[in-house]
């Protein structure tokens, strides 16, 4: 038995059939089968119903999938454990909902390496749902998400910040009234495949607020420039950490105590680094506080 063939078998468990494992750990199927043959007869047990098309994890299988994933992250701790900041290295996957790209994770992973250089950050953009998918099945170490109102139980949440949700308008709009501007402007929606973009739709059914939309769209970098070129006005979270040249808008605040967002790191219970997973998530902490993305001026006490 060797680790590796302990994160294969990790892999098989996550990722549901041999040839996804094998993707997932750059073997081929070939190989997989046959380091989860080695397994079972170095244990004397079956750790696979072969009966079925596609083997499945046994009874038997999926204890000792629990127990290879302690032994798996003893192993990724051993070094770092002892050697301080210094044995902190490898590879980090971190999913990264599209409105986080632009100012909160590149400052926090600017952060994590100027601490751990030997860290190397992998990230996977995508929504909410699909990230948290990613999550629990173990193809990414964490996501940076908004958290959901309903939450999977195998997963831990870990606070970034709260954003509220502003409407955004054109600088030429002439009212700065937010209900006006909803019911007389054409309507950029976010789109309602986002956790966010649900949080809108309801905030405006809830009120009665009939909108009229002209386009729905998925990152706030393609929000905003509609509303730039005054094509109509958006609701979408105030970044917890702003570019450092913003585009020239007007943000209206509309119920900043009621219409937020919870802007969260997402890891599995039984995640096999949660000193990875520690480290990154007091950079985000870090970045939300500094709160401008500006490398030329992230010298001294802001990167201290």
């Amino acid at each position: 038995m060797t680790i590796r063939m302990l994160r294969t078998l990790l892999a098989v468990a996550e990722n549901g059939t041999f040839t996804a494992a094998a993707e997932a750990v750059f073997l081929t199927h070939a190989a997989v089968s046959q380091q989860m043959k080695t397994l079972e007869d170095e244990w004397s047990v079956r750790i696979f119903d072969r009966t079925r098309r596609t083997p499945e994890l046994t009874p038997l299988g999926r204890a000792l999938v629990e127990q290879a994933r302690q032994v798996v992250a003893a192993y990724d701790n051993l070094v770092p454990s002892v050697m301080g900041e210094e044995g902190l290295r490898g590879v980090i996957h971190l999913g990264a909902a599209p409105t986080t790209l632009v100012g909160l994770v590149p400052l926090a992973i600017m952060l994590l390496k100027r601490d751990f250089p030997r860290i190397k950050v992998n990230v996977v953009p995508g929504l909410t749902t699909n990230l948290l998918q990613q999550v629990e099945r173990g193809s990414i170490d964490l996501a940076i998400v908004t958290r959901p109102r309903v939450v999977p139980r195998n997963l831990t949440w870990l606070d970034i910040a709260n954003e509220p949700l502003e409407l955004l308008a054109s600088t030429r709009t002439v009212s700065d009234d937010p209900l006006h501007l909803l019911r007389t402007m054409p309507f950029i929606r976010f789109s309602r495949q986002a956790v966010v973009g649900e949080m809108i739709e309801s905030w405006l059914q809830d009120r009665n607020i009939a909108v009229e939309d002209s386009m729905e769209l998925e990152s706030l970098e393609s929000i905003t420039g509609m509303v730039l070129a005054n094509l109509g006005v958006s609701i979408a979270p105030r970044p917890c950490v702003s570019p450092v040249n913003p585009l020239p808008l007007k943000h209206i605040p509309l119920d900043p105590t009621r219409l937020y967002r919870n802007l969260c790191v997402a890891c599995r219970v039984d995640h096999v680094r949660p000193r990875m997973a520690a480290e990154m998530h007091k950079r985000l902490l870090q970045a939300a506080s500094i709160g401008l993305f500006d490398p030329d001026k992230l010298k001294g006490d802001a990167l201290g």
